[in-house]
């Protein structure tokens, strides 16, 4: 390992170690704009200039690999003039659309301009013009004019995805990124290339115009649309209720997670968020009498549940879970049972389209947290219940965030279920068909709405955070089930997601020895034997 001094500081790297990353280990960030960890060197905008000592001449870091005795210097008065000389070529035809621009706020140009630019512009000529507002695919829009030619979203297409749609057209001043003929921007990762735009060439077309980026909050999440739980931050607009027509989630930015996602995320997973603050929401709990239905407390809804379930026998009781639901939602869900003796218990609806998948990141299974439910032994047989329920075994069903209408089953017979039951019972996020013929609904918080964690494929288990309050009356899964628990007088000691938490990792053996804290940002694998 190279031992190497930057600015005075000696640091040990790893061998292939570039001049980015070794400064990088000291907290010393050397600008740049080609430059990408996750992608090939291309050293093309030359920022990245640091001074070696016996070299002639400044170099680019990140195209130079640490060597044994290096002396780097990134503040020497040579290397402060290049970086000024470079930023005023990028910007030699750069249009003034900062005010309007939706990169303004995180935009690398204005950033570094302010840090290492400041020289008094020479350029007197009309700027190169070049097109504005190109849709390259249905998520990502091109302004050739702010485009600084760094060559990432190329490099991005060739290498992570293979597709190859992009590619830079024309010569010298008139060179800009463009489509190869024929080809649009739809691979299943187009809004990566939005992500790792150091500029505002590329932009996102659902959130061009929606809210300025300052107003942002951000919570740590992970995705809950696969079963991959890529690392995301989750971007809400608190502060200008106003914009985006009151959608208080803005967007989803990947976060990074070697063992996970690394840099990336995929559109389905990008922009399947829209449910969060969907008309559909349920806000308040309902119960159901013949056809009218009116609006109840939720201390009454909860009443009612732990009624019915000490209504009817354990046998004529089953509960069909979800995959969607956290680990904390779904032991919490088990001790309800367990405390009245219900032994049907499932969470496997299959869906009515088969997920794709690929060699990347996307898993045909889109539950966030299938593999919780598994180790925690709740894999009893749905299409049973839903058989006993339509031959009237089953008397009363409670029914966790699925809609059993978009089974793979035949509706018919999903219908038939449902309609014998005597006591159907739906806690979810979101209003479906299965909610609308339920006798009592309760609504749920939505996964951006609470704290929680899920268990990815791998069996790794990963914390996501609340972004914003829940929505009208709607409280977390864990919760619910807990107040039903006090009702039917088995009343849980854990009142918040930890408690749950701890009371799971002391019950289940693949949990054991995990904590909020030993999961902390990256995530901890589950006990590999329970894994295996």
């Amino acid at each position: 390992m190279p031992k190497l001094t930057i600015d005075g500081k000696d640091v040990e790297v790893p061998a292939g170690t570039n001049l980015i990353e070794a400064a990088r280990r000291l907290g010393i960030e050397i600008p740049h704009y080609c430059y990408h960890p996750g992608l090939s060197i291309a050293g093309q905008c030359r920022l990245c200039m640091v001074d070696i000592e016996k070299t002639p001449r400044p170099t680019i870091a990140c195209n130079t690999q640490a060597a044994e005795g290096m002396v780097v210097h990134t503040q020497s008065d040579r290397v402060k003039e290049t970086r000024r000389s470079v930023m005023e070529f990028h910007l030699i035809n750069h249009p003034l659309d900062c005010p309007v621009c939706d990169q303004a706020g995180e935009c690398w140009l204005q950033i570094y301009y302010m840090k290492h630019g400041l020289y008094d512009p020479r350029m007197k000529d009309e700027k190169v013009h070049k097109p504005k507002a190109v849709p390259l695919g249905p998520h990502v829009m091109l302004d050739a004019e702010r485009c600084i030619l760094c060559s990432r979203c190329v490099r991005f297409c060739d290498e992570i995805t293979a597709t190859g749609e992009l590619g830079i057209f024309n010569r010298g001043d008139h060179s800009e990124i463009g489509l190869f003929p024929g080809a649009d921007l739809t691979n299943k990762y187009s809004g990566n290339v939005v992500d790792i735009c150091p500029v505002g060439a590329l932009t996102d077309r659902d959130f061009r115009f929606q809210v300025r980026v300052w107003y942002l909050d951000t919570a740590k999440s992970v995705c809950p649309y696969c079963a991959r739980g890529c690392n995301i931050d989750v971007h809400v607009n608190r502060r200008r209720p106003h914009h985006a027509a009151g959608r208080r989630v803005s967007r989803l930015k990947p976060r990074f997670n070697a063992e996970v996602n690394r840099w990336w995320m995929c559109d389905e997973g990008r922009y399947g968020y829209g449910d969060v603050d969907a008309p559909s929401r349920l806000v308040a709990a309902t119960r159901r009498d013949g056809e009218a239905v009116r609006e109840i407390a939720m201390d009454e809804a909860v009443a009612a549940v732990g009624q019915a379930l000490t209504r009817y026998a354990p046998d004529e009781v089953a509960i069909i879970a979800s995959p969607k639901l956290a680990n904390e939602d779904l032991f919490a869900v088990r001790t309800l049972a367990e405390a009245r003796g219900i032994r049907r218990v499932g969470f496997r609806v299959p869906p009515r389209t088969p997920g794709d998948e690929d060699a990347l990141l996307i898993r045909a299974d889109k539950n966030p947290n299938t593999r919780g439910a598994e180790l925690m032994d709740l894999d009893g047989d749905v299409a049973g219940i839903l058989a006993r329920a339509q031959s009237g075994s089953v008397r009363c069903l409670l029914v966790f965030l699925e809609d059993l209408f978009e089974s793979a089953w035949p509706e018919a017979d999903v219908r038939a279920a449902l309609e014998t039951v005597e006591r159907l019972i739906f806690v979810g996020t979101n209003a479906n068909g299965t909610s609308a013929r339920a006798h009592l609904v309760i609504p749920a918080a939505a996964w951006v709405e609470r704290d929680g964690t899920f268990t990815n494929f791998e069996g790794r288990v990963q914390r996501f955070r609340p972004a914003v309050a829940p929505l009208g009356e709607a409280l977390p899964t864990w919760d619910i089930a807990g107040r039903v628990l006090a009702v039917v007088g088995a009343a849980p000691a854990a009142t918040r997601a930890e408690h749950w938490f701890r009371a799971l990792a002391a019950a289940v053996p693949a949990f054991g020895g995990l904590t909020y804290q030993a999961i902390g940002e990256q995530g901890a694998m589950a006990v590999q034997e329970a894994t295996a």
